[in-house]
């Protein structure tokens, strides 16, 4: 049996949000896996959801860029809020987000491209290291384009114009007017920033993932002690509502919480006498997926389990 750490209670408790004894049981459970401890937990209803690791705390800011029918995200990292709020670091972001215009969304090709104030961008990203005294990191860049329509941005939390907690990219190909389709791709990224969808359409959403959310529902399913042809329908509904929720085009509009968006881009294409299509979408929230520095609440944790820090929970 794997040892089980007040560390590994203290990672799955604030992944799952489920309680300290029930963390435990479930590491013993999976012979200290973390995933399957996840799982296990969803399955036996004690986690109402998968957290990210770590609740995601890095500090920095996202900054969009649209030029044309192009648009740029990208995330530059840094320790502490105070830096974000630092006009030199707002100002290599905003430079950041328009020279990803170019680059494709190649993060390494951001890097080594040319910073207007001469060098690159990674040694003016160095030089901010050194003059602020802080360590900072461009960590991702996406970049949409259409042929025709226009790519719109927004900007959550804006901590100054083009620049946020959140940063929403929309891509409308359409003959459409200018104006329409900035009114409608402002909607749309204003309800993506707010119920953040995992692809476009069903299509696209992650086979792995799709099947770990199936593997939980048959867990569940089963739970319930019904027939093995019940438990096979009830499994289809939980996945089919799965895909409707996290797909963004089946998606019910914020605005009204009754119209998919599909429905929603289809009117307003009819409105405006062209045919509108949402193509792609792209948003990044500051520190996605990023770990918390370690706390003092492994050693709380530990102290309720009676061990120190670093000992196997037993």
């Amino acid at each position: 049996m794997a040892e089980i750490t007040a560390a590994s209670v203290k990672e799955l408790r604030e992944r799952t949000g489920a309680g300290m004894m029930d963390c435990k049981k479930a590491l013993a459970e999976n012979n200290g896996e973390m995933e399957a401890s996840v799982d296990w937990l969803r399955a036996k209803g004690l986690a109402a959801a998968a957290k990210k690791a770590g609740r995601t705390a890095a500090e920095g800011l996202v900054g969009v860029a649209v030029e044309g029918t192009k648009g740029a995200v990208v995330e530059v990292n840094s320790e502490t809020d105070f830096v974000a709020k630092n006009e030199q670091f707002q100002d290599f972001v905003r430079n950041v987000a328009g020279l990803a215009l170019a680059t494709g969304g190649d993060v390494e090709a951001l890097r080594v491209a040319a910073y207007p104030t001469g060098g690159t961008v990674e040694e003016k990203l160095t030089d901010n290291i050194a003059t602020i005294g802080e360590n900072q990191s461009l960590r991702r860049t996406a970049v949409l384009e259409v042929t025709q329509g226009a790519v719109v941005s927004y900007v959550h939390n804006a901590a100054a114009p083009g620049m946020g907690k959140i940063g929403v990219l929309v891509a409308l190909e359409s003959a459409a007017s200018a104006d329409t389709l900035t009114a409608l791709g402002k909607q749309i990224a204003m309800h993506i920033a707010a119920a953040n969808p995992l692809a476009l359409d069903a299509d696209g959403l992650d086979p792995a993932m799709l099947e770990r959310e199936r593997a939980i529902a048959i867990e569940k399913a089963k739970e319930s002690g019904k027939p093995d042809n019940i438990v096979e329908k009830m499994v289809e509904g939980t996945m089919a509502k799965f895909r409707k929720e996290n797909a963004l085009l089946s998606q019910l509009f914020v605005i009204d919480n009754k119209t998919p968006v599909a429905d929603v881009v289809a009117q307003a294409g009819k409105d405006a006498g062209s045919t509108i299509v949402l193509k792609a979408f792209e948003r990044f929230q500051l520190g996605e997926g990023i770990e918390k520095a370690e706390s003092d609440f492994a050693a709380e944790v530990a102290a309720v389990a009676g061990v120190k820090k670093d000992e196997p929970v037993v």
